[in-house]
Protein backbone atom coordinates (compact mmCIF):
# COMPACT_ATOMS: atom_id res chain seq x y z
CA UNK A 1 0.00 0.00 0.00
CA UNK A 2 2.76 2.47 0.95
CA UNK A 3 4.28 2.31 -2.54
CA UNK A 4 0.99 3.61 -3.94
CA UNK A 5 0.87 6.47 -1.45
CA UNK A 6 3.87 8.51 -0.25
CA UNK A 7 7.52 7.80 0.40
CA UNK A 8 7.78 10.05 3.49
CA UNK A 9 5.42 12.36 5.41
CA UNK A 10 6.34 15.41 7.47
CA UNK A 11 4.01 16.05 10.42
CA UNK A 12 3.81 19.82 10.92
CA UNK A 13 2.67 19.74 14.53
CA UNK A 14 3.61 18.59 18.02
CA UNK A 15 2.43 16.64 21.08
CA UNK A 16 -0.49 14.21 21.00
CA UNK A 17 -1.81 14.99 17.51
CA UNK A 18 1.66 14.61 16.00
CA UNK A 19 2.02 11.24 17.73
CA UNK A 20 -1.44 10.20 16.51
CA UNK A 21 -0.70 11.14 12.89
CA UNK A 22 2.63 9.32 12.99
CA UNK A 23 0.89 6.15 14.14
CA UNK A 24 -1.46 6.40 11.16
CA UNK A 25 1.53 6.79 8.85
CA UNK A 26 3.26 3.78 10.40
CA UNK A 27 0.11 1.69 9.90
CA UNK A 28 0.64 2.28 6.17
CA UNK A 29 4.39 1.67 6.34
CA UNK A 30 5.25 5.30 5.58
CA UNK A 31 8.28 6.87 7.34
CA UNK A 32 7.67 10.12 9.23
CA UNK A 33 9.57 13.32 9.94
CA UNK A 34 8.90 15.40 13.05
CA UNK A 35 9.53 19.10 13.39
CA UNK A 36 10.26 20.46 16.84
CA UNK A 37 11.14 23.67 18.62
CA UNK A 38 13.90 24.08 21.17
CA UNK A 39 11.25 23.70 23.90
CA UNK A 40 10.34 20.25 22.48
CA UNK A 41 13.84 18.80 22.27
CA UNK A 42 12.81 15.97 24.63
CA UNK A 43 9.29 15.56 23.27
CA UNK A 44 7.49 12.30 22.62
CA UNK A 45 6.56 13.17 19.05
CA UNK A 46 10.20 13.79 18.19
CA UNK A 47 11.27 10.47 19.68
CA UNK A 48 8.81 8.26 17.81
CA UNK A 49 9.41 9.84 14.38
CA UNK A 50 11.89 8.29 11.99
CA UNK A 51 13.61 11.66 11.59
CA UNK A 52 13.32 15.03 13.26
CA UNK A 53 14.26 18.59 12.33
CA UNK A 54 14.74 21.55 14.67
CA UNK A 55 12.78 24.48 13.24
CA UNK A 56 13.35 27.25 15.77
CA UNK A 57 13.04 28.63 19.30
CA UNK A 58 10.00 28.04 21.56
CA UNK A 59 7.91 30.91 20.19
CA UNK A 60 5.26 29.42 17.85
CA UNK A 61 5.76 32.28 15.37
CA UNK A 62 9.40 31.27 15.00
CA UNK A 63 8.76 27.52 14.85
CA UNK A 64 5.39 25.79 14.40
CA UNK A 65 3.83 28.81 12.66
CA UNK A 66 6.81 29.42 10.39
CA UNK A 67 5.75 28.11 6.98
CA UNK A 68 9.12 28.73 5.36
CA UNK A 69 11.00 26.65 7.94
CA UNK A 70 8.46 23.83 7.81
CA UNK A 71 8.56 23.61 4.01
CA UNK A 72 12.37 23.74 4.15
CA UNK A 73 12.38 20.83 6.63
CA UNK A 74 10.15 18.79 4.31
CA UNK A 75 12.42 19.45 1.34
CA UNK A 76 15.62 18.70 3.26
CA UNK A 77 14.31 15.31 4.41
CA UNK A 78 12.81 14.27 1.08
CA UNK A 79 9.16 14.36 2.13
CA UNK A 80 6.57 14.27 -0.62
CA UNK A 81 3.59 14.92 1.69
CA UNK A 82 2.77 16.96 4.78
CA UNK A 83 0.10 16.48 7.45
CA UNK A 84 -0.79 19.59 9.51
CA UNK A 85 -2.67 17.95 12.42
CA UNK A 86 -4.94 20.47 14.15
CA UNK A 87 -4.15 23.96 15.45
CA UNK A 88 -1.10 26.01 14.42
CA UNK A 89 -1.16 26.14 10.58
CA UNK A 90 -3.79 23.45 10.02
CA UNK A 91 -6.44 25.92 8.79
CA UNK A 92 -4.16 28.52 7.24
CA UNK A 93 -4.63 28.44 3.43
CA UNK A 94 -1.07 29.70 2.99
CA UNK A 95 0.27 26.29 4.03
CA UNK A 96 -1.44 24.20 1.30
CA UNK A 97 -0.50 26.94 -1.14
CA UNK A 98 3.17 26.73 -0.09
CA UNK A 99 3.06 22.93 -0.28
CA UNK A 100 1.72 23.04 -3.82
CA UNK A 101 4.43 25.47 -4.89
CA UNK A 102 7.08 23.18 -3.36
CA UNK A 103 5.72 20.05 -5.03
CA UNK A 104 4.58 18.58 -1.69
CA UNK A 105 1.12 17.05 -1.24
CA UNK A 106 -0.90 18.68 1.54
CA UNK A 107 -2.94 16.10 3.45
CA UNK A 108 -6.07 18.18 3.77
CA UNK A 109 -8.36 20.37 1.68
CA UNK A 110 -7.25 22.76 -1.03
CA UNK A 111 -6.38 26.36 -0.23
CA UNK A 112 -9.53 27.76 -1.92
CA UNK A 113 -11.95 25.61 0.08
CA UNK A 114 -10.01 26.31 3.27
CA UNK A 115 -10.09 30.05 2.63
CA UNK A 116 -13.83 30.03 1.92
CA UNK A 117 -14.77 27.99 4.96
CA UNK A 118 -12.40 29.90 7.21
CA UNK A 119 -14.45 33.05 6.69
CA UNK A 120 -17.78 32.76 8.45
CA UNK A 121 -19.44 35.47 6.36
CA UNK A 122 -18.37 34.06 2.99
CA UNK A 123 -19.24 30.50 3.97
CA UNK A 124 -22.63 31.66 5.31
CA UNK A 125 -23.43 33.22 1.93
CA UNK A 126 -22.31 30.07 0.11
CA UNK A 127 -24.38 27.76 2.30
CA UNK A 128 -27.47 29.96 2.02
CA UNK A 129 -27.23 29.62 -1.75
CA UNK A 130 -26.85 25.83 -1.36
CA UNK A 131 -30.03 25.59 0.73
CA UNK A 132 -28.31 24.61 3.97
CA UNK A 133 -30.30 25.68 7.10
CA UNK A 134 -28.80 28.85 8.63
CA UNK A 135 -29.41 30.66 11.90
CA UNK A 136 -31.62 33.71 11.18
CA UNK A 137 -29.55 36.86 10.79
CA UNK A 138 -27.32 38.72 8.34
CA UNK A 139 -26.36 36.95 5.14
CA UNK A 140 -23.17 39.00 5.02
CA UNK A 141 -21.44 41.81 6.88
CA UNK A 142 -21.84 45.59 6.62
CA UNK A 143 -20.11 48.80 7.68
CA UNK A 144 -23.51 50.38 8.33
CA UNK A 145 -24.89 49.96 11.84
CA UNK A 146 -28.38 50.41 10.41
CA UNK A 147 -28.00 47.04 8.68
CA UNK A 148 -27.16 45.41 12.02
CA UNK A 149 -30.15 47.10 13.65
CA UNK A 150 -32.43 45.87 10.87
CA UNK A 151 -31.09 42.32 11.08
CA UNK A 152 -31.41 42.26 14.88
CA UNK A 153 -35.00 43.47 14.70
CA UNK A 154 -35.83 40.85 12.09
CA UNK A 155 -34.15 37.97 13.97
CA UNK A 156 -35.41 39.11 17.37
CA UNK A 157 -33.35 39.74 20.48
CA UNK A 158 -31.18 38.32 21.92
CA UNK A 159 -28.69 38.28 19.04
CA UNK A 160 -24.99 37.51 18.83
CA UNK A 161 -22.22 39.37 16.99
CA UNK A 162 -19.45 37.14 15.63
CA UNK A 163 -16.09 37.74 13.97
CA UNK A 164 -15.97 36.55 10.35
CA UNK A 165 -12.47 35.14 10.83
CA UNK A 166 -13.10 34.16 14.45
CA UNK A 167 -13.00 31.23 16.77
CA UNK A 168 -12.62 30.44 20.44
CA UNK A 169 -15.06 33.17 21.47
CA UNK A 170 -12.91 36.04 20.20
CA UNK A 171 -14.82 38.94 18.63
CA UNK A 172 -18.08 37.58 19.99
CA UNK A 173 -20.73 39.55 21.90
CA UNK A 174 -24.25 38.61 23.03
CA UNK A 175 -26.71 41.51 22.73
CA UNK A 176 -29.97 41.27 24.65
CA UNK A 177 -31.56 44.62 23.76
CA UNK A 178 -31.23 47.33 21.13
CA UNK A 179 -29.57 49.86 23.48
CA UNK A 180 -26.54 47.50 23.81
CA UNK A 181 -26.00 46.96 20.07
CA UNK A 182 -23.72 49.90 19.15
CA UNK A 183 -21.28 49.35 22.04
CA UNK A 184 -21.20 45.59 21.52
CA UNK A 185 -20.57 46.01 17.81
CA UNK A 186 -17.62 48.36 18.42
CA UNK A 187 -16.15 46.05 21.07
CA UNK A 188 -16.49 42.98 18.86
CA UNK A 189 -14.76 44.74 15.97
CA UNK A 190 -11.84 45.84 18.17
CA UNK A 191 -11.38 42.36 19.59
CA UNK A 192 -11.64 40.73 16.16
CA UNK A 193 -8.96 43.05 14.77
CA UNK A 194 -6.63 42.34 17.70
CA UNK A 195 -7.15 38.58 17.49
CA UNK A 196 -7.35 37.98 13.73
CA UNK A 197 -6.20 41.17 11.99
CA UNK A 198 -9.69 41.45 10.49
CA UNK A 199 -12.53 43.44 12.07
CA UNK A 200 -15.29 42.01 9.86
CA UNK A 201 -18.25 40.91 11.98
CA UNK A 202 -21.83 39.80 11.36
CA UNK A 203 -24.98 39.24 13.38
CA UNK A 204 -27.31 36.31 13.90
CA UNK A 205 -30.00 35.14 16.30
CA UNK A 206 -28.67 33.96 19.67
CA UNK A 207 -29.94 30.47 20.43
CA UNK A 208 -30.57 29.75 24.10
CA UNK A 209 -29.12 26.47 25.40
CA UNK A 210 -28.54 24.74 22.04
CA UNK A 211 -26.73 21.48 21.55
CA UNK A 212 -23.52 21.52 19.52
CA UNK A 213 -23.66 18.64 17.03
CA UNK A 214 -20.97 18.04 14.42
CA UNK A 215 -20.72 15.58 11.55
CA UNK A 216 -17.50 14.00 10.32
CA UNK A 217 -17.21 14.00 6.52
CA UNK A 218 -14.75 12.53 4.04
CA UNK A 219 -14.54 13.64 0.40
CA UNK A 220 -12.20 12.38 -2.30
CA UNK A 221 -10.96 13.91 -5.57
CA UNK A 222 -13.40 11.83 -7.64
CA UNK A 223 -16.63 13.51 -6.54
CA UNK A 224 -17.50 11.13 -3.70
CA UNK A 225 -18.42 12.43 -0.24
CA UNK A 226 -19.74 10.57 2.81
CA UNK A 227 -20.47 11.38 6.42
CA UNK A 228 -19.37 9.20 9.33
CA UNK A 229 -22.18 10.23 11.69
CA UNK A 230 -22.25 12.77 14.49
CA UNK A 231 -20.38 13.80 17.60
CA UNK A 232 -22.06 15.64 20.47
CA UNK A 233 -19.78 18.47 21.62
CA UNK A 234 -22.08 20.35 23.99
CA UNK A 235 -19.95 20.15 27.16
CA UNK A 236 -17.93 23.32 26.68
CA UNK A 237 -15.84 25.64 28.80
CA UNK A 238 -14.92 29.08 27.43
CA UNK A 239 -16.27 28.05 24.01
CA UNK A 240 -13.98 25.00 23.93
CA UNK A 241 -15.31 21.45 24.10
CA UNK A 242 -13.82 19.32 26.88
CA UNK A 243 -16.00 16.17 26.71
CA UNK A 244 -17.39 14.68 23.50
CA UNK A 245 -19.54 11.64 22.81
CA UNK A 246 -21.20 9.72 20.01
CA UNK A 247 -23.96 8.93 19.26
CA UNK A 248 -25.85 12.00 20.45
CA UNK A 249 -28.78 11.33 22.77
CA UNK A 250 -30.74 14.07 20.95
CA UNK A 251 -30.86 12.59 17.45
CA UNK A 252 -33.46 10.25 16.03
CA UNK A 253 -32.56 8.14 13.01
CA UNK A 254 -34.57 10.50 10.81
CA UNK A 255 -32.91 13.67 12.18
CA UNK A 256 -29.48 12.06 11.93
CA UNK A 257 -30.09 11.24 8.27
CA UNK A 258 -31.19 14.81 7.45
CA UNK A 259 -28.27 16.42 9.28
CA UNK A 260 -25.81 14.01 7.70
CA UNK A 261 -27.14 14.78 4.23
CA UNK A 262 -26.78 18.52 4.89
CA UNK A 263 -23.22 17.99 6.15
CA UNK A 264 -22.37 16.34 2.82
CA UNK A 265 -24.11 19.21 1.00
CA UNK A 266 -21.89 21.72 2.85
CA UNK A 267 -18.71 19.91 1.80
CA UNK A 268 -19.82 19.59 -1.80
CA UNK A 269 -20.89 23.25 -2.02
CA UNK A 270 -17.41 24.29 -0.87
CA UNK A 271 -15.59 21.96 -3.28
CA UNK A 272 -14.09 20.24 -0.25
CA UNK A 273 -11.74 17.24 -0.28
CA UNK A 274 -10.24 15.14 2.54
CA UNK A 275 -11.51 14.96 6.14
CA UNK A 276 -13.52 17.81 7.62
CA UNK A 277 -16.17 18.49 10.22
CA UNK A 278 -19.48 20.28 9.69
CA UNK A 279 -20.83 21.90 12.84
CA UNK A 280 -24.49 22.54 13.62
CA UNK A 281 -26.46 24.04 16.47
CA UNK A 282 -29.58 22.08 17.44
CA UNK A 283 -32.28 24.02 19.30
CA UNK A 284 -34.81 22.74 21.80
CA UNK A 285 -37.51 22.38 19.15
CA UNK A 286 -35.38 20.03 17.06
CA UNK A 287 -34.41 22.57 14.40
CA UNK A 288 -30.75 22.65 13.40
CA UNK A 289 -28.61 25.30 11.77
CA UNK A 290 -25.21 25.33 10.04
CA UNK A 291 -22.54 26.94 12.21
CA UNK A 292 -19.23 26.40 10.40
CA UNK A 293 -16.95 23.78 8.88
CA UNK A 294 -13.58 22.92 10.39
CA UNK A 295 -11.09 22.16 7.62
CA UNK A 296 -8.87 19.71 9.49
CA UNK A 297 -8.86 16.57 11.61
CA UNK A 298 -10.71 17.30 14.86
CA UNK A 299 -9.38 16.85 18.39
CA UNK A 300 -12.32 14.53 19.04
CA UNK A 301 -11.98 12.35 15.94
CA UNK A 302 -11.14 9.17 17.96
CA UNK A 303 -14.71 8.71 19.17
CA UNK A 304 -15.87 8.48 15.57
CA UNK A 305 -13.14 5.93 14.90
CA UNK A 306 -14.28 3.86 17.88
CA UNK A 307 -17.93 3.60 16.80
CA UNK A 308 -17.44 3.11 13.04
CA UNK A 309 -14.13 1.20 13.00
CA UNK A 310 -12.30 3.53 10.60
CA UNK A 311 -8.82 5.07 10.97
CA UNK A 312 -9.45 8.64 9.85
CA UNK A 313 -5.77 9.55 9.49
CA UNK A 314 -5.22 6.56 7.22
CA UNK A 315 -8.23 7.64 5.14
CA UNK A 316 -6.86 11.19 4.96
CA UNK A 317 -3.59 9.90 3.56
CA UNK A 318 -5.34 7.71 0.99
CA UNK A 319 -7.52 10.58 -0.22
CA UNK A 320 -4.52 12.92 -0.47
CA UNK A 321 -2.73 10.29 -2.57
CA UNK A 322 -5.61 10.39 -5.05
CA UNK A 323 -7.39 7.16 -4.13
CA UNK A 324 -11.21 7.10 -4.24
CA UNK A 325 -13.18 6.47 -1.07
CA UNK A 326 -13.42 2.77 -0.36
CA UNK A 327 -16.74 0.94 -0.50
CA UNK A 328 -16.45 0.22 3.23
CA UNK A 329 -16.97 3.94 3.92
CA UNK A 330 -20.35 3.86 2.21
CA UNK A 331 -21.75 1.05 4.38
CA UNK A 332 -20.89 2.25 7.87
CA UNK A 333 -23.06 1.99 10.96
CA UNK A 334 -22.66 3.17 14.54
CA UNK A 335 -21.68 0.45 16.99
CA UNK A 336 -21.88 1.13 20.70
CA UNK A 337 -21.10 4.42 22.43
CA UNK A 338 -17.83 6.35 22.76
CA UNK A 339 -16.78 9.24 25.02
CA UNK A 340 -13.62 11.38 24.96
CA UNK A 341 -12.19 13.54 27.75
CA UNK A 342 -9.42 16.02 27.00
CA UNK A 343 -6.60 15.97 29.52
CA UNK A 344 -5.27 19.50 29.96
CA UNK A 345 -2.36 20.80 32.05
CA UNK A 346 -4.52 23.17 34.06
CA UNK A 347 -5.66 23.60 37.63
CA UNK A 348 -9.21 22.28 37.80
CA UNK A 349 -9.57 23.68 41.33
CA UNK A 350 -8.36 27.21 40.50
CA UNK A 351 -10.41 28.53 37.59
CA UNK A 352 -8.54 26.22 35.20
CA UNK A 353 -5.37 28.27 35.28
CA UNK A 354 -2.50 26.75 33.22
CA UNK A 355 -0.22 24.41 35.13
CA UNK A 356 3.47 23.98 34.31
CA UNK A 357 6.15 21.68 35.65
CA UNK A 358 7.92 18.38 35.07
CA UNK A 359 5.95 15.15 34.82
CA UNK A 360 7.60 12.96 37.44
CA UNK A 361 5.11 10.09 37.24
CA UNK A 362 2.82 9.05 34.40
CA UNK A 363 0.59 5.98 34.14
CA UNK A 364 -2.29 5.43 31.72
CA UNK A 365 -5.46 3.44 32.33
CA UNK A 366 -5.69 0.13 30.52
CA UNK A 367 -8.40 -2.34 29.59
CA UNK A 368 -10.80 -3.34 26.81
CA UNK A 369 -12.34 -0.34 25.10
CA UNK A 370 -9.90 2.16 26.62
CA UNK A 371 -7.65 4.27 24.37
CA UNK A 372 -5.21 7.03 25.25
CA UNK A 373 -3.86 9.41 22.60
CA UNK A 374 -0.98 10.99 24.49
CA UNK A 375 1.83 13.39 23.74
CA UNK A 376 3.51 13.13 27.14
CA UNK A 377 5.68 10.81 29.22
CA UNK A 378 7.51 10.84 32.52
CA UNK A 379 10.41 13.28 32.56
CA UNK A 380 8.84 15.74 30.12
CA UNK A 381 8.54 19.42 30.93
CA UNK A 382 5.16 21.10 30.45
CA UNK A 383 5.85 24.75 29.65
CA UNK A 384 3.98 27.94 28.86
CA UNK A 385 4.50 28.18 25.11
CA UNK A 386 1.75 25.95 23.71
CA UNK A 387 -1.83 24.80 24.14
CA UNK A 388 -2.14 22.89 27.46
CA UNK A 389 -3.72 19.73 26.00
CA UNK A 390 -1.51 16.77 26.93
CA UNK A 391 -3.61 13.76 26.01
CA UNK A 392 -7.07 12.47 25.18
CA UNK A 393 -8.77 9.61 27.00
CA UNK A 394 -11.31 7.69 24.93
CA UNK A 395 -13.57 4.82 25.93
CA UNK A 396 -15.94 2.61 23.96
CA UNK A 397 -18.74 0.44 25.34
CA UNK A 398 -21.93 -1.26 24.14
CA UNK A 399 -24.15 1.54 25.51
CA UNK A 400 -23.95 5.05 26.98
CA UNK A 401 -24.37 4.17 30.65
CA UNK A 402 -21.60 1.59 30.44
CA UNK A 403 -19.38 4.09 28.60
CA UNK A 404 -19.91 6.69 31.36
CA UNK A 405 -18.98 4.16 34.03
CA UNK A 406 -15.94 3.03 32.06
CA UNK A 407 -14.76 6.62 31.53
CA UNK A 408 -15.19 7.46 35.21
CA UNK A 409 -13.11 4.43 36.19
CA UNK A 410 -10.47 5.19 33.56
CA UNK A 411 -10.14 8.79 34.79
CA UNK A 412 -9.68 7.46 38.32
CA UNK A 413 -6.87 5.21 37.06
CA UNK A 414 -5.13 7.96 35.05
CA UNK A 415 -2.20 9.27 37.13
CA UNK A 416 -0.15 12.33 36.19
CA UNK A 417 2.17 13.66 38.90
CA UNK A 418 4.01 16.96 38.57
CA UNK A 419 1.35 19.15 36.94
CA UNK A 420 -2.28 19.71 37.79
CA UNK A 421 -5.12 18.59 35.52
CA UNK A 422 -8.90 18.97 35.35
CA UNK A 423 -9.42 15.20 35.57
CA UNK A 424 -11.44 15.40 38.78
CA UNK A 425 -13.70 18.07 37.27
CA UNK A 426 -14.55 15.81 34.34
CA UNK A 427 -15.48 12.97 36.70
CA UNK A 428 -17.93 15.33 38.39
CA UNK A 429 -19.43 16.31 35.03
CA UNK A 430 -19.84 12.67 33.98
CA UNK A 431 -21.58 11.82 37.26
CA UNK A 432 -23.92 14.82 37.23
CA UNK A 433 -27.57 13.65 37.02
CA UNK A 434 -28.28 15.91 34.03
CA UNK A 435 -25.33 14.50 32.08
CA UNK A 436 -26.31 10.94 32.98
CA UNK A 437 -29.82 11.72 31.72
CA UNK A 438 -28.38 12.96 28.40
CA UNK A 439 -29.59 16.53 28.88
CA UNK A 440 -26.46 18.28 27.63
CA UNK A 441 -26.20 21.70 26.00
CA UNK A 442 -23.58 24.40 25.55
CA UNK A 443 -24.27 26.22 28.82
CA UNK A 444 -24.17 22.99 30.87
CA UNK A 445 -21.04 23.88 32.85
CA UNK A 446 -22.15 27.43 33.61
CA UNK A 447 -25.57 26.21 34.73
CA UNK A 448 -24.61 23.11 36.70
CA UNK A 449 -20.93 23.24 37.68
CA UNK A 450 -20.31 26.82 38.81
CA UNK A 451 -20.80 25.99 42.50
CA UNK A 452 -18.98 22.65 42.43
CA UNK A 453 -17.11 21.47 45.50
CA UNK A 454 -13.35 21.19 45.44
CA UNK A 455 -12.20 17.64 44.86
CA UNK A 456 -8.88 15.87 45.24
CA UNK A 457 -7.38 12.53 44.38
CA UNK A 458 -7.02 11.57 48.01
CA UNK A 459 -4.03 10.47 50.03
CA UNK A 460 -3.59 6.97 48.71
CA UNK A 461 -3.42 7.83 45.01
CA UNK A 462 -0.89 10.60 45.61
CA UNK A 463 1.31 8.48 47.83
CA UNK A 464 1.23 5.63 45.33
CA UNK A 465 2.19 7.94 42.48
CA UNK A 466 5.09 9.47 44.39
CA UNK A 467 6.31 6.03 45.44
CA UNK A 468 6.18 4.88 41.84
CA UNK A 469 8.12 7.93 40.74
CA UNK A 470 10.82 7.11 43.29
CA UNK A 471 11.01 3.50 42.15
CA UNK A 472 11.34 4.44 38.49
CA UNK A 473 13.09 7.80 38.28
CA UNK A 474 12.43 9.44 34.90
CA UNK A 475 15.15 9.90 32.34
CA UNK A 476 15.59 12.54 29.71
CA UNK A 477 17.09 12.16 26.27
CA UNK A 478 19.54 14.81 25.17
CA UNK A 479 19.36 16.28 21.70
CA UNK A 480 22.37 14.18 20.76
CA UNK A 481 20.48 10.99 21.57
CA UNK A 482 22.44 9.93 24.66
CA UNK A 483 20.51 9.11 27.84
CA UNK A 484 21.22 10.95 31.05
CA UNK A 485 19.84 10.52 34.55
CA UNK A 486 17.48 13.14 35.87
CA UNK A 487 17.56 14.49 39.38
CA UNK A 488 15.82 12.53 42.10
CA UNK A 489 12.03 12.74 41.80
CA UNK A 490 11.94 13.85 45.41
CA UNK A 491 13.82 16.94 44.30
CA UNK A 492 11.77 17.35 41.12
CA UNK A 493 8.44 17.28 42.87
CA UNK A 494 9.33 20.16 45.17
CA UNK A 495 7.55 20.79 48.44
CA UNK A 496 4.79 18.23 49.02
CA UNK A 497 2.92 16.44 51.72
CA UNK A 498 0.30 13.73 51.91
CA UNK A 499 -3.05 15.39 51.26
CA UNK A 500 -1.86 17.94 48.70
CA UNK A 501 -3.46 17.84 45.24
CA UNK A 502 -0.19 17.76 43.31
CA UNK A 503 -0.85 16.28 39.90
CA UNK A 504 -4.53 17.12 39.89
Amino acid sequence: MASQLFKKILVANRSEIAVRVMRGCKALGIPTVAVYSEADAHSKHRMIADQSVLIGPPSPRESYLNIERIISAARETGCDALHPGYGFLAENPLLPKACKEAGIVFIGPGADAMRLLGNKVESRVKMADAGVPLIPGMKGSSADIAQFEKAAESAGYPVIIKAAAGGGGKGMRIVREESQLADALAAARREAMNAFGDDTVYLEKYLSDPRHIEFQVLADHHGHCVHLFERECSIQRRHQTIIEETPSTALTDELRARMGADAVRVAQAAGYTNAGTVEFLLDKSGKYYFLEMNTRIQVEHPITEMVVGVDLVVEQIKVAAGLPLGDHLKKLSQRGHAIECRIYAEDGENNFMPSIGTIVHYSEPEGPGIRVDSGIMAGMDIGIHYDPIMAKLIVHAPDRSTAIAKMTDALEQYKILGVKTSRRFMIEVLNHPEFVAGRTYTSFIDDHMSARATGSDGHVALAAAVASAVAAAPVKVSSGGSRKSSVSPWESVGAWQIGDTIGE
